[in-house]
């Protein structure tokens, strides 16, 4: 049983510290929320690490939004629903394609330098994409820009307080009611953050694998935390695997971007054949699920562990202006992307799931929010369209902090709020050797494909782990690893449950979308256990 705190706890023998708005995560959901939120209220900004230490940083491709006058809302629109595999909300989804352009002008005003050409921002097109909506800087440094751009409006900001290296251990409800959170501080130090609203912005889960294009700070906290703070969660067996991270000996698993196929690359197997057109009439640009298996194939018939990217076609010049960073970090492994065919395979990338939020970032708990990766909005569905998850992370930013300005006072003090469950020290936990192993029995038994039996193999190993719920636990390491064994349970349970294959979730045993008994989505409550929900959009 996943218990409600993960440490023994009294408020009132804590210090307590008082603002208006918790922002928990530094990657463009926390920077830009925390920005629009000031302009009324106090805000405290909680990173683990550096502010910019986030997914965000690592996006390359861009971000999706209706800049050009050949482009609409209505396509942008089309090409969402369809590669969100019929889960996908009309209403979240035309709020994005919508308020997407409005905010993304937004980000230039707050210095975003987005890439120009002949006076014109520059677009590009990535996979299942109609239309070149794709806004980039830096050629293949997007996130990086954006981030940049955001934090510097952040410094010495009289409304923005920033909280680096501070951990966020669980949030505290009273009732059915977020009052704020339980931080550690850098010193060792706990205290009681106590805040009119707080927002999750804490970013995904790929480090619940072992190959992932995540940064390690990629530990699933903020679907945990909620998780044990009674909030519902929802599709969390939708997991996207990147088709193209690079595999190659002594490299990380560097993501090698969508839009290098967007600009004309092609796939091919070790035999030097490209392969796609046996997979999908788009060819390289299909949905990433598409790609991703077509690739797992390919390797699997040619007993390979990667497949190749090709882009030599195109002239040098062209590859290192439009993919400066990608080029170099090739190029630092010895691999010239100019002349060579780079080694690739598929990482986890994304998580579509998340908390269920509202139209406005609302959760199951008052006065707790989601946004960006960590949230489930009902814009991706089944299988996030490249590049709209930068878009939904400042529309859907904008729109918490209008529900926030709605909230009454705080009156709840949190007082008599304590855990004492007389845990036990952790006797040699081998954190990082645990980790490792739950990285690797995610890959084998809950990754591109799943089956019955893997995925029951698979939990009766992670509820091998259970014990360390009832440890007391001290330092980052445990507490994310109990996030991610957390994560790792839940969505194992979910994919179990799902008996079909649909976006970023399928199985072998049961290889067919089946719509007239699984279009509906999978939810998960601490205390209700798991649900359905069929929406009125589903």
């Amino acid at each position: 049983m996943i218990p409600r705190y993960l440490v023994d706890f009294d408020i009132s023998e804590l210090p307590a510290v008082e603002t208006d708005v918790i922002v928990i995560g530094s990657g463009i959901a926390g920077l830009y929320t925390a920005i629009k939120a000031s302009e009324r209220h106090r805000v405290i900004i909680i990173t683990k690490k550096a502010l910019l230490e986030s997914n965000t940083r690592y996006a390359q491709g861009g971000i999706a939004a209706v800049i050009s006058e050949e482009d609409s809302p209505e396509y942008h629109r089309q090409d969402t629903l369809m590669a969100g595999a019929g889960l996908c909300s009309s209403s979240s989804v035309d709020i994005l394609v919508n308020e997407g352009p409005v905010c993304v002008q937004e980000l230039i005003t707050l210095g975003t330098a987005f890439d120009v050409e002949n006076g014109e921002l520059a677009l590009t097109r990535e996979g299942a994409h109609s239309h070149r909506r794709i806004l980039h800087a830096n050629g293949d440094a997007t996130g990086y820009e954006i981030v940049r751009a955001l934090s510097e409006q952040l410094a010495g900001h009289s409304n923005i307080e920033i909280w680096n290296e501070h951990f966020v251990i669980d949030l505290i409800t009273e009732g059915n009611e977020c009052i704020g959170a339980l931080v550690q501080r850098p010193d060792g130090q706990r205290v009681f953050l106590r805040g009119l609203a707080t927002i999750l912005c804490s970013g995904g889960a790929g480090q619940l694998y072992r190959y992932t294009t995540n940064p390690d700070v990629a530990t699933g906290d903020g679907v945990a935390i909620a998780y044990r703070a009674g909030a519902v969660l929802r599709d969390l067996e939708f997991i996207q695997f990147h088709p193209t991270s690079l595999c190659y000996p002594g490299a990380p698993r560097f993501l090698i971007s969508e839009a290098v196929r967007g600009e004309g690359a092609v796939l091919r197997n070790v035999k030097g054949e490209r392969f796609m057109d046996k997979y999908h009439e788009l060819l390289e640009l299909a949905p990433r699920d598409i790609v991703a298996r077509a690739i797992v194939s390919e390797m699997e018939e040619t007993k390979s562990s990667f497949v190749f990217l090709d882009i030599t076609h195109e002239a040098p010049e062209t590859i290192k202006h439009r993919f400066p960073t990608i080029y170099d970090t090739c190029l630092g492994y010895g691999l010239d992307m100019t002349a060579d065919w780079i080694p690739v395979a598929p990482a986890a990338h994304y998580m579509m799931g998340g908390v269920r939020t509202g139209l406005h970032g609302e959760t199951s708990v008052h006065r707790l929010f989601a946004c960006g990766e960590v949230s489930s909005t009902g814009v991706h569905g089944a299988n996030r369209l490249a590049s709209n998850s930068l878009s939904e992370a400042i529309v859907f930013g904008r729109r918490i902090v209008e529900r926030i300005s709605e909230l009454s006072p705080l009156e709840r003090t949190g007082e008599g709020i304590h855990c004492q469950e007389a845990r036990e020290d952790a006797v040699a936990w081998p954190i990082a050797e645990r980790r490792l192993e739950l990285q690797k029995l995610m890959v084998r038994k809950a990754g591109v494909r799943r089956s019955e039996e893997g995925l029951n193999q698979g939990l009766n190993e992670l509820r091998r782990q259970l014990p360390i719920f009832n440890a007391a636990l001290h330092t980052r390491e445990q507490w994310e690893y109990a996030n991610m064994l957390t994560c790792a349970l839940l969505l194992t349970e979910s994919a179990l449950a799902r008996k079909e294959s649909r976006g970023g979730h399928y199985r072998e045993d049961y290889p067919q979308r089946d719509d007239a008994v699984w279009r509906k989505h999978i939810l998960q409550q601490r205390e209700k256990g798991m649900l359905e929900e069929i929406g009125d959009d589903v």
